[in-house]
């Protein structure tokens, strides 16, 4: 099954300002560290990340294949990143052999996909045996709101509902991983109502050469703001029970059948 939607990203792979603040946000920056931490002791043949768009999370080997639905936001990355190799491709319908890749990364993906399942199932059918799945996703449906529709997501995850799934694509769960706690959930909506109420006020256009030489001053503000907020997303993840935490990290291995 292959999907034939329009990436809901595709808008902000355009934009210029969008690219230039990315990859300092505390909660993607934290996603990446969680899951370098998970793969700091492996020693990956070949991993494939799904959904990479301009900012994946797993950026330390060459031995990697980025994939996703938007031609736009692999060529952005291919531009600034130059490392692995770039596959336009749709996680329900992966272009590649059975059992290729010894690692597979899903970060904040699934929630995106009509049918989570056959993306899981894809993922399974592409990994070695005894394979190894890292996969994050949005914990908790009483979360679910304002930012999550924002997004497009479809849904948030129980963490039994996850299990099920991966248990289903023939993939074993062994290790669950709080990510992030509910002072993230609060953060994420202040920043899209904000974002929100910008966009209703008409502003000047500037072609992206302009805007981005504009933004440097307020990317290094950025910057130095989203390091405060992973210090303090950090801490509320530490100190809150995983019943309350907005990310989840689960990781899977595949049948050696």
């Amino acid at each position: 099954m292959c999907c034939n939607e329009i990436n809901c990203f595709q808008f902000f792979f355009n934009e210029g300002k969008y690219i230039a603040l990315k990859n300092y946000l505390y909660n993607y920056l934290l996603r990446k560290r969680s899951i370098g931490k998970n793969l700091q002791h492996e020693n990956p043949e070949l991993i494939l990340e799904v959904g990479s768009g301009i900012s994946p999370v797993m950026t330390l080997t060459d031995r990697i294949i980025y994939s996703d639905l938007s031609l736009s936001a692999l060529r952005i990355l291919k531009q600034n990143h130059k490392k692995g190799l770039y596959v336009v491709a749709d996680s329900m319908c992966l272009p590649f052999k059975t059992g290729v890749f010894s690692h597979t990364i899903s970060s904040e993906v699934l929630e995106h996909l009509e049918d989570d399942r056959e993306a899981l199932k894809e993922l399974a059918r592409v990994m070695k045996p005894l394979g190894q799945l890292i996969v994050t996703f949005p914990h908790r449906k009483f979360y679910f709101s304002h930012d999550d529709r924002f997004v497009n997501h479809y849904r948030r995850y129980e963490i039994h509902e996850m299990e099920e799934r991966l248990i289903s694509a023939d993939l074993r769960p062994y290790y669950v991983q709080k990510v992030l706690g509910p002072i993230d959930k609060i953060i994420m909506n202040v920043v899209i109502y904000s974002f929100m109420i910008f966009k209703k006020y008409p502003h000047r256009k500037t072609n992206e050469t302009k805007g981005s030489q504009f933004s440097k001053p307020f990317v290094s503000v950025f910057k130095w703001a989203n390091r405060f907020f992973m210090i303090l997303a950090m801490l509320d993840n530490w100190i809150m029970p995983r019943a309350l935490s907005t990310v989840i990290l689960i990781k899977a291995e595949k049948s050696d059948k």
